[in-house]
């Protein structure tokens, strides 16, 4: 049985962390590189038309799993598996479902990467000790998410083991194609903002997410979608690292997830309420 996420433990102080949003980029490389999410990313999307819409939501999301309370998380996973299994297709000839359960497992393996790499990234690596309450609360998280036990390795070291054969098995495609030019021509997030700020701001936003997509990408991946990483890029990352760390040390750790703490109770409040989502939310 997972030990419960409460205040102080593992999963309550990582997941949340300010600086794992610093890889939203690169987890979302990383989930649609997997074939099967690719498809159905490709064809029951609307994130191109709408990311920041899609973004707020995926954040509301993960935020009730980890701080919502165990009714919350049951409350989200059954809503997204409902929602999921009306995405299905066609990919390569094949018949393919968005609960299949090896890319099911993947979105979620991938999510449990992303606030241990910010770590060993942007802050203070994960002990042992750390890394095995944090798995097993995540894979607790994964059992409610409707994760079958063999859907995840049962130790941290199985699971680094079949996180690198899953990305060693990973290559272009036209989702990643996609997901980069949807970074780099994002329209406004907010109508009233005036375009020419946004040229600005867009542009800046543009390069530092995929700065941060090349830089924290699996090395082999990183090359074989054919990103380029200088020494330049090299030695301006490990600045970057250096201040980003800094600031974390100064923080207390209830303060570097107070915002997804605040978002997961925020939204199991707004689930309970539909008027009230459908005020803040747009459909």
């Amino acid at each position: 049985m997972a030990p419960p996420i409460v205040r102080g433990t593992a999963a309550w102080r990582f997941f949340g962390d300010f600086r794992a949003l610093l890889l939203a980029g690169q987890v979302l490389v990383l989930q649609v590189a997997h074939p099967v999410v690719a498809a159905g990313v490709r064809d029951h999307s609307d994130y191109q038309e709408d990311p920041w819409t899609r973004l707020m939501r995926t954040g509301a999301s993960l935020a009730i799993y980890v701080y919502g309370g165990t009714k919350g998380a049951q409350t989200e996973a059954e809503r997204l598996r409902k929602l999921h299994r009306e995405f299905t297709g066609i990919a390569n000839g094949r018949r393919y479902s968005a609960l299949d359960p090896r890319a099911y497992a993947w979105v979620h393996a991938s999510l449990v990467m992303a606030p241990v790499d910010a770590q060993r990234f942007f802050g203070r690596p994960l002990s042992a000790s750390e890394l095995d309450e944090y798995y097993a609360q995540m894979c607790g998280i994964g059992r409610i998410l409707g994760l079958r036990e063999r859907d995840l390795p049962p130790t941290w070291p199985d699971f680094e083991r079949y996180y690198r054969e899953m990305v060693a098995g990973f290559g272009p495609n036209e989702t990643i194609s996609a997901l980069f030019e949807t970074i780099d021509t994002v329209r406004k997030p907010f109508d009233w903002l005036p375009a020419g700020w946004w040229a600005w701001l867009q542009k800046g936003h543009s390069n530092a997410q995929m700065f941060l997509i090349r830089a924290t990408l699996p090395v082999e991946l990183r090359d074989r979608l054919g990103l380029q990483w200088t020494e330049a890029d090299a030695r301006k990352f490990a600045r970057f690292r250096r201040a980003t760390r800094a600031l974390g040390a100064v923080l207390p750790p209830s303060a570097r997830t107070v915002h997804m703490r605040g978002i997961g109770k925020l939204n199991v409040w707004l689930r309970g309420h539909p008027w009230a989502y459908r005020f803040f939310v747009r459909s």
